[in-house]
């Protein structure tokens, strides 16, 4: 019976565990997502031989 209670205590450890890891990664996409928009939308202009205008904020930027 105490096999089956420390299965059950690394499950609930690993769970816990995913869990702070995918609030931090939510976060942490949520704060640089709009960066990370514009230099993807950046490099998409460069491959559409078109030029990049910045927006007023960050994750506006577009392809002109």
């Amino acid at each position: 019976m105490d096999r089956l209670n420390n299965k059950g205590q690394a499950l609930v450890e690993y769970l816990l565990i995913i869990a702070v890891v995918s609030v931090i990664v939510v976060s942490l996409v949520k704060l640089l997502g709009g960066y990370l928009q514009d230099s993807i939308t950046k490099s998409s202009c460069e491959l559409m031989n078109k030029t990049y205008v910045e927006g007023a904020k960050p994750g506006e930027g577009i392809c002109e």
